[in-house]
């Protein structure tokens, strides 16, 4: 157990002496000395595939911060990279694949990796940071939800508009249910596999989610995201790995994502934490929801919003702050101040203090 246990007492819903507060992204390009290291490592992908390069990357926030978790430094498109689609970044567009699925026969080459061997610089990054953490905060693992693999799958890339894979969904429903329960499986492993290295706390990122309808969300995305809180073994009381599902644009879905098994509910600045409380009926925790350009404002401001965000879950939740886990509604954007960062986190922390 880490000496600092807020995040998994929180998940369990159990009472903290404060409110846990962790950022995605916290580990990225707002940070000078994640910029040193990636100009020494050349590029994203030379970071991520280094396992001691990554343990650096995880640990330099808590360095600045005293933030009360660490995220593994990776990215969630690892999994399709290694069933061979050719992960490649172009500088200011993003992500791309070689090898796009966009058929059957691309689907019927997939299968899930090796974990221990295609994706080994994971796992070994995760037992690193493990030992470089000596039990100070919790590591937490994460990967992607096959909808939203699928997505950079089928597209090649990045997406205004999702035209492929929604146009594979309206003729050809089947052909991508069949990718997806590959990539599902894949995931399943992968998490797995993390949790196996050392991971304490799991995040499955839905980021795309939002971009279907309610009717193709629950056809494409939430059975795939309910089939991982159901068949991933996280372990049973204190030593249970906790499963967070975080969704961009899910607010909607609060009721049915609490239903899946996951253990919370990660949700965007779209909807009323208190509302999302309410109706999630205490059966979950819930992680969020700070709209990340809060961190534009000054830190008067910032500790302000942090304190809505904090008074709304307590106000859905009975008047009881416990089963929160304060976090962004998304992540952090290169632009922001570090120091904003430090004072959003401090304020978490005051504000929230039993």
């Amino acid at each position: 157990m880490p000496k600092n246990d807020r995040l998994l007492r929180a998940l369990r819903r159990e009472p903290v002496d404060c409110t846990p507060v962790w950022l995605m992204r916290q580990a990225g390009r707002y940070l000078p000395e994640y910029r040193a290291t990636r100009a020494k490592a050349g590029s994203f992908l030379g970071m991520a595939k280094n396992p001691e390069i990554a343990c650096e990357v995880t640990l330099q926030p808590l360095r600045r911060f005293p933030l009360d978790a660490a995220i593994l430094f990776s990215d969630i498109l690892t999994v399709p990279d290694a069933m061979g689609l050719g992960l490649y970044f172009v500088e200011g567009e993003g992500p791309r694949f070689r090898h796009p699925v966009r058929d059957a026969a691309a689907v019927a080459r997939l299968a899930v990796p090796d974990i221990e061997t295609e994706l080994r610089y994971v796992t070994d990054a995760v037992r690193l940071i493990r030992r470089e953490l000596d039990g100070a905060v919790p590591l937490i693992g994460f990967s992607g939800s096959p909808w939203t693999l699928a997505c950079y799958m089928v597209e090649g890339g990045g997406s205004k508009d999702f035209a492929r894979i929604k146009a594979m969904a309206l003729n050809e429903p089947a052909l991508l249910h069949k990718l997806l329960g590959v990539v599902a499986d894949a995931v399943i492993a992968y998490l797995a596999a993390q949790r196996a290295a050392g991971a304490q706390a799991l995040q499955v990122f839905d980021t795309w989610g939002g971009v279907l309808s309610p009717a193709m969300y629950r056809e494409f995305s939430l059975p795939y995201m309910a089939r991982i809180a159901g068949e991933l073994q996280r372990g049973d009381g204190a030593e249970r790995t906790p499963l967070i599902l975080f969704g961009k644009g899910n607010g909607a879905y609060v009721e049915e994502l609490a239903a899946t098994g996951t253990d919370a509910v990660g949700v965007d600045w779209t909807i009323d934490l208190a509302d999302a409380a309410r109706r999630s009926g205490g059966r979950v925790a819930l992680q969020g929801n700070l709209d990340p350009a809060t961190l534009y404002g000054s830190p008067e401001a910032i500790r302000r919003e942090a304190g809505r965000v904090l008074d709304s879950y307590a106000a859905g939740n009975g008047g009881s702050r416990e089963g929160h886990v304060f976090n962004l509604g998304h992540g952090m954007a290169p632009d922001m101040d570090p120091e904003h960062a430090a004072a959003l986190v401090e304020a978490v922390h005051a504000l929230s203090r039993r």
